[in-house]
């Protein structure tokens, strides 16, 4: 069915007018070479006859030649001229003068007849060229007639003879003989064209078979030439179709998973094979239960006439233990006459997506908690203040009393350190506001590095520091990275506690035409599940943290459309990398 219906669009594709010009064109010339090839068949039969005319009145002068020389009676010469005429071709044969009597005839009851009635008998006397004409006989039949001068000796005294030889064959009397002395005579050959306008017409039904083949073979030749061109036409735009389907199949951004009727997989893009983890194999032509995975063979078995798309998100056991969020859109395939060829599997892998979700909703929760600690940290510090007074102003008037000094110290310790919190708060919540400038990268890390040296030797920790000499000036608020930079030193250094390497690495990235920063410690490292709040506020695993650094870290970082990301296994260290792209630039003048 789906072969005659590609027939019926490929002849309904040819344009009428091919069909309707080839005729134009071909068919004149067919016919003009078909009547050309009957008349020259025709010329031909005609000249067949004429020698044929021609050769059986030479056979007879020379038998009449060879009579004469013999001595031949009348009645011999008579048996001649009747015997001849007796062949089945041959209608008649007669000898008539140049006044269309007839002297002699195949039949003698012929002899004394009027023959040759509208030729000119006297110039056809004096011509030895043989002539034709056509005659038709009462019943219709066509008769092809030679003639031309009878001469049974040459020479004059060889005509002479002849003529004499002549008047003792047709018995003539004195006056008679005188006369046939004085003129010329005219051989006669009446041919039977019945066989000839059997083969005639045998002919021309064959060369009319034939030229009508030829215009049929011509016809179907610029058919088969327009064909070839439209073939070619066709190829080449189906060639450059496929290989723009398959160039976008391949590179598009999404999974494909074609499968035929049979459940056989007959295509699949690079995407999907990164999604489904199947690279390294080949798998088209393969069974689809065995390659794809649970979920999405449900789909493809759920999948009817009444149930053709199928869209949703799913968890897809891709290979073992590792599960990848998909958005899968599975649909039935039918060809433009609705037959059904087999199915399609769209794969998007929501990892990325999902990330940014959860991105979106810490950065929605980190909004709501700004807004709260704005209006909490407004509240609570000037309550502190006056704390704060009170516990001085305590500690000035017992100050003889050892025990309600300590308790003041206690009490002004207490507040300093909310007080520093609530500062860390505010800080967080509102907008990070930058003040960019150009300095001298290579040394700016060099010193904030210097800040913590101390602490560091103090703990047993070596500072290694891998500085590149291809970065010079950055474009950067020193300030707000050097916080970023401090918090990070501090949170390795307590880390590892007492003993261990701190590396600071800087290096540039060619990509973004920024710079890379890298921290890096052998401390104690950060657990899988603690990996996704590192940058909430007030998470954190240390006991005297406010868990604030990283989160407003994260904040300067953003406010410098850069990245932070961290890399840590527990128990052996962690790597925090500072991305800070379009840096190597000058300030704007």
């Amino acid at each position: 069915m789906l072969s005659k219906a590609k027939n019926d669009r490929f002849w309904a594709g040819i344009p009428p007018w091919i069909f309707i010009g080839a005729v134009v064109v071909l068919f004149p010339i067919f016919t003009f070479m078909t009547i050309q090839n009957i008349n020259r068949q025709n010329e031909s039969s005609l000249r067949l006859l004429l020698e044929k005319g021609a050769a059986l009145i030479r056979s007879f002068e020379a038998g009449t030649r060879t009579g004469m020389g013999m001595h031949w009676s009348a009645v011999q010469l008579q048996k001649l001229l009747t015997e001849t005429a007796q062949q089945s071709d041959i209608l008649y044969l007669l000898v008539a003068d140049a006044n269309g009597t007839i002297l002699a005839h195949g039949d003698p009851s012929h002899i004394g007849k009027s023959h040759g009635r509208g030729l000119n008998l006297i110039q056809i006397a004096r011509s030895k060229k043989a002539q034709w004409r056509l005659l038709a006989k009462p019943d219709g039949k066509k008769i092809f007639e030679v003639f031309r001068r009878f001469s049974p000796a040459e020479g004059p005294l060889g005509m002479r003879r002849g003529r004499m030889m002549m008047q003792m064959w047709f018995g003539l009397d004195a006056n008679e003989r005188m006369n046939i002395l004085q003129t010329d005579l005219i051989i006669f050959v009446g041919l039977d064209m019945a066989s000839v306008e059997e083969a005639k017409s045998s002919d021309i039904k064959h060369t009319v078979i034939m030229g009508v083949i030829l215009l049929l073979i011509g016809f179907a030749g610029i058919i088969l030439l327009f064909l070839a061109q439209n073939y070619r036409a066709a190829r080449t735009s189906l060639s450059r179709i496929k290989a723009f389907s398959d160039n976008l199949v391949q590179h598009m951004p999404i999974g494909l998973v074609a499968v035929d009727d049979h459940y056989n997989i007959t295509s699949v893009n690079q995407v999907a094979k990164s999604i489904l983890n199947i690279t390294n194999k080949e798998v088209i032509g393969e069974n689809a239960e065995q390659i794809l995975p649970g979920e999405l063979w449900q789909m493809l078995e759920s999948l009817d006439d009444e149930k053709r798309i199928i869209e949703k998100e799913i968890d897809c056991n891709v290979s073992k233990g590792e599960v990848i969020p998909l958005e899968v859109g599975a649909t039935l395939l039918n060809d433009e006459n609705g037959t059904f060829l087999g199915y399609v599997l769209l794969l998007k892998d929501l990892s990325e997506v999902r990330s940014l979700r959860k991105e979106i909703a810490r950065s929605q929760r980190l909004a709501s908690v700004g807004r709260l600690a704005a209006g909490v940290s407004h509240e609570i510090r000037n309550p502190l203040s006056s704390i704060k007074g009170f516990a001085t102003y305590f500690k000035e008037r017992y100050h003889d009393v050892p025990e309600n000094q300590q308790i003041s110290d206690l009490m002004i310790q207490e507040v300093d350190r909310l007080n520093r919190v609530v500062g860390q708060l505010h800080e967080f919540a509102r907008p990070i506001t930058i003040s960019k400038k150009p300095i001298q990268l290579k040394t700016f890390i060099e010193n904030s590095i210097k800040l913590v040296e101390r602490q560091a030797f103090e703990n047993n920790i070596e500072v290694i520091s891998s500085l590149s000499q291809e970065v010079e000036d950055a474009y950067i608020d020193p300030d707000r990275i050097n916080q970023v930079l401090l918090n990070l030193y501090l949170n390795a250094i307590e880390s590892m506690g007492n003993g261990g390497n701190l590396t600071v690495t800087l290096a540039k990235n060619i990509e973004k035409n920024g710079i890379k920063i890298q921290v890096t410690d052998t401390g104690a490292g950060i657990g899988k599940d603690d990996m996704a709040h590192i940058f909430d506020p007030y998470f954190t695993t240390k006991p005297s943290g406010t868990g604030l650094g990283l989160a407003i870290g994260h904040n300067i970082m953003e406010a410098h459309k850069g990245e932070i990301n961290v890399e840590s296994q527990l128990g052996q260290g962690t790597t925090i990398t500072l991305m800070l792209p379009d840096v190597l630039k000058k300030a704007d003048p």
